[in-house]
């Protein structure tokens, strides 16, 4: 009889940003140039890498693959948080709901795991130059790509179902601008601390297992490079593993603030802030960062360029 009394969530209600018009519409504003620079730079990247002989290698193989997954994870949030923007009940149905976890969930846990074998591809490149035709054959690169996106998968599955599962049975106002796991559990009218343990494990688990192999293949190239007596050399060597690097400390410092911290730090106001970055923000700058600090990207945007001039002037 109980169960029958409680009022099932068929929808939830996000809470957003602000109430403020003016502060609506500089914040619409802001996330759309994101949005936009997200997808035509990641895209541009993309068609650079596919049309560029000379990019056909297997650090711009995952390259391509991480410009692809930062516009899916990105499309999975932004659309929706621009239109509701303007809307005064921003709601989503239970189902929809589920779905945006899921594919966030994926996505994320991929981009993850690409980074690790993008950095496995550095440290071959660098300590093992002579074999790293033959290591880095296109069958092994073709399982460092899939794997991720299996990896993705099972820990989207996991989360998800496990959340879902949970009677939601009162509250539905979500104090966030998409479904995001944390958010969630704070509705669930039952004992989540299962849930929390279980993400607390997965996410520490993609976390530890991606930022370790990330760790020490950096471990050895800055040992190589190291052993390396020019300047020039050295400089040349980090400069192919810069923009790496400044993409794993943005994406990884602000996913362990999030997922990875005891429940006694938590606030959903300050996740909310944090989560900005990791769905705007980052997939934005990752485009930025591999042409604004790679040579070889920069040359292949010229070459286009001269390519497509000198055919329109025929």
């Amino acid at each position: 009889m109980e169960a029958k009394n409680q009022t099932v969530v068929t929808e939830f209600v996000f809470v957003g940003f602000t109430e403020h018009l003016q502060q609506q519409v500089l914040l619409f504003l802001m996330f759309l140039f994101f949005y936009l620079i997200t997808v035509f730079g990641n895209l541009g990247m993309i068609v650079l890498i596919w049309i560029d002989s000379q990019l056909h290698t297997p650090m711009y193989f995952f390259l391509s693959h991480l410009s692809f997954v930062d516009i899916c994870s990105s499309s999975t949030i932004a659309p929706k948080m621009l239109a509701d923007f303007f809307v005064e009940k921003k709601t989503i149905s239970f189902l929809g709901c589920s779905a945006q976890m899921w594919f966030f969930g994926l996505f994320v846990t991929t981009e993850c795991f690409l980074l690790a074998a993008m950095a496995y591809d550095r440290y071959i490149a660098i300590c093992n130059s002579l074999l790293y035709t033959v290591v880095m054959s296109r069958s092994v690169c073709i399982h460092l790509v899939v794997g991720p996106y299996i990896m993705g998968l099972l820990n989207a599955m996991t989360n998800t179902v496990l959340t879902f599962q949970l009677p939601f049975c009162g509250q539905n106002v979500i104090n966030h601008f998409f479904c995001d796991i944390s958010p969630l559990l704070s509705l669930a009218c039952t004992d989540t601390h299962l849930n929390e343990l279980v993400l607390l494990i997965m996410a520490g688990g993609v976390g530890v297992f991606s930022g370790l192999t990330i760790l020490i293949s950096y471990i050895y190239i800055l040992l190589a490079i190291l052993r390396i007596r020019s300047a020039e050399g050295r400089s040349k060597a980090f400069s192919t593993c810069s923009s790496h690097l400044t993409a794993v400390s943005i994406m990884y410092g602000t996913l362990f603030f999030i997922y990875v911290r005891p429940s006694a730090s938590f606030s959903l106001d300050l996740n909310k802030v944090v989560s900005v970055f990791y769905t705007a923000v980052i997939p934005m700058l990752n485009p930025l960062i591999y042409s604004l600090r790679n040579k070889e990207v920069k040359n292949a945007f010229r070459r286009t360029l001269e390519r497509k001039k000198n055919s329109l002037g025929k």
